[in-house]
């Protein structure tokens, strides 16, 4: 079977086209999303000690953590996801998503190597950044900046080794700008408000303790 890939001359034996149209699998995603983030609102709403900017980054923790260990984790250990004939909903995202990069159907190493440490190493810290916050533990912030550190350097050594690779990888410049460009980017802004507001704050409370020492002395 011929697959809408590019190159075209991309072997992938046994690939099975996708069974889900395109606005199915994003309504999904994007149902799926609300659904985490809502909930993550309202249960957040419950206590009073919470502020909102807080609030949307708990949301913002869920919402990412999940991607990165189910979306991404199943990319990672699922090497022959193009060749699923039973339409599972996570093999239909990343073939219809290869039309935007299709180094994932054609398991680049440095993708499968980005995308397992991903979800491995940053999945259930992001999850564990919403309890952090929610607790108003000491570690969030130092916790936060990690993190967002982490998905920074993933997604830039996304963009600079698909550059160094050429950077043609797409079925068509709307796969191009929509799932590679647009998809990818809040990866890169998100993550880099929170690691600004999250060295800010690191620095006014180390500031703050260094003064409360030198009065003491």
């Amino acid at each position: 079977m011929e697959h809408p890939y590019v190159p075209r001359d991309l072997q992938l034996p046994g690939y099975v086209p996708v069974f889900l149209s395109q606005s199915t699998i994003l309504t999904v995603y994007g149902l799926s999303s609300l659904l985490v983030v809502s909930l993550v609102w309202f249960l957040s709403g419950r206590s009073r000690n919470i502020s909102k900017l807080d609030r949307l980054l708990m949301c913002w923790w869920a919402f990412t953590g999940l991607t990165h260990i189910i979306l991404e984790g199943y990319f990672a250990f699922s090497p022959e996801f193009y060749k699923d004939k039973t339409g599972f909903y996570l093999a239909e995202v990343w073939k219809e998503y290869s039309k935007g990069d299709s180094r994932y159907a054609g398991r680049d190493s440095a993708i499968v190597a980005v995308e397992g440490m991903t979800s491995v190493l940053e999945g259930p810290p992001c999850l564990l950044a919403v309890y952090a916050i929610a607790k108003g533990k000491g570690y969030s912030y130092i916790l936060q900046f990690a993190i967002s550190l982490g998905q920074l350097y993933g997604t830039f050594v996304y963009f600079i080794t698909a550059y160094l690779e050429g950077d043609n990888f797409s079925a068509s410049p709307f796969y191009y700008y929509a799932y590679y460009v647009l998809a990818n980017s809040f990866w890169l802004l998100i993550p880099s408000l929170i690691a600004i507001r999250c060295w800010k704050k690191i620095s006014s409370a180390v500031q703050s303790q260094s003064q409360k020492k030198n009065k003491i002395r």
